[in-house]
């Protein structure tokens, strides 16, 4: 045996006091303590970095919607642009969206679908926009595929009375669905969602959505008109279309007057425009009819 396994061996047989070992054992566990004691300490400040970092990100989100929509409106409305002028805090702003967008082509057709979705930035709102996306979602779809059956029994009557493949291509039958914002300001939303055929007028359909962006809710013709909104309407409708007839337009005899469910949008000045589609009020060759009522 050498010296040095000879010095190990010597090492090895010193005996260890109970105390040390408990003090080794000790050492051991107040040093692995601190170890998770550090650990945790680096986990909560790298949560709350995250936590802010998330904070942060969603406030500069917000303030860039809220800042990109502004920049919006005042590039694209000259009305609303004048207005914010005078406007030191912007409300409830509204923003709408393409939810959903598609277009299919076959050999009989085409297809165009876009779905808005409106997304109102406000937190202290009833969420009035829900129930009107899911309305307008619906309205969307429906139309797209009734309009998709009309058009394929109209092929089927074309070719049942003699048309031929040449004929029915020169068609290009078309089938749209489309949204437009007629208005939009710090108080309201006007939103139009459409659908229309190409071949045919008699299904065209619009439907108008009035959202008060003040307290959430869908605005009435009595909300801007008064209680006697109808008869202020009916006499403002009397009188436009006499000065139309004096221009050349051309009027059924007879006017009803409104409805309570008349469409109406509001242009940028914050007045209702009463709408009536092709064969209410006049004939088809005169088209949709609109009319800004005054308050």
């Amino acid at each position: 045996m050498n010296l040095f396994e000879e010095a190990k061996k010597r090492y090895h047989e010193i005996p260890i006091p109970d105390e040390l070992t408990e003090r080794v054992q000790l050492e051991i566990r107040l040093a692995k303590e601190k170890q998770e004691k550090d650990a945790r300490r680096k986990m909560e400040k790298f949560s709350k970095r995250m936590l802010f970092s998330r904070r942060l990100q969603k406030s500069a989100a917000a303030a860039a919607a809220v800042l990109l929509i502004f920049a919006g409106a005042l590039n694209t409305n000259m009305a609303f642009a004048k207005s914010a002028e005078e406007i030191p805090v912007i409300g409830a702003l509204a923003r709408v969206l393409t939810f959903r967008s598609y277009e299919a082509k076959t050999d009989d057709l085409e297809i165009s679908v876009e779905i808005p979705s409106i997304d109102v930035i406000a937190e202290d709102l009833d969420g009035v926009e829900q129930s009107v996306n899911e309305e307008i979602l619906q309205l969307c779809e429906q139309y797209a595929a009734e309009a998709e059956k009309r058009a394929i029994q109209y092929r089927d009557a074309f070719f049942a009375t003699g048309g031929t493949e040449e004929e029915w291509k020169a068609h290009n039958i078309q089938i749209r669905v489309w949204y437009e914002v007629k208005a939009q300001s710090d108080q309201y939303l006007s939103l139009a969602v459409m659908g229309a055929e190409n071949w045919t007028s008699a299904y065209s359909e619009t439907k108008y959505y009035n959202i008060d962006l003040q307290d959430g809710s869908l605005i009435r013709l009595s909300d801007i008109l008064g209680e006697n909104y109808k008869q202020k309407a009916d006499q403002e409708i009397r009188r436009q279309i006499r000065e139309r007839q004096q221009e050349g337009g051309i009027y059924f005899e007879h006017f009803d007057g409104i409805r309570e469910d008349t469409p109406f949008y509001l242009n940028e000045s914050g007045q209702p425009v009463i709408v009536f589609e092709p064969y209410e009020i006049a004939p088809g060759s005169e088209g949709r009819q609109e009319f800004v009522i005054s308050e």
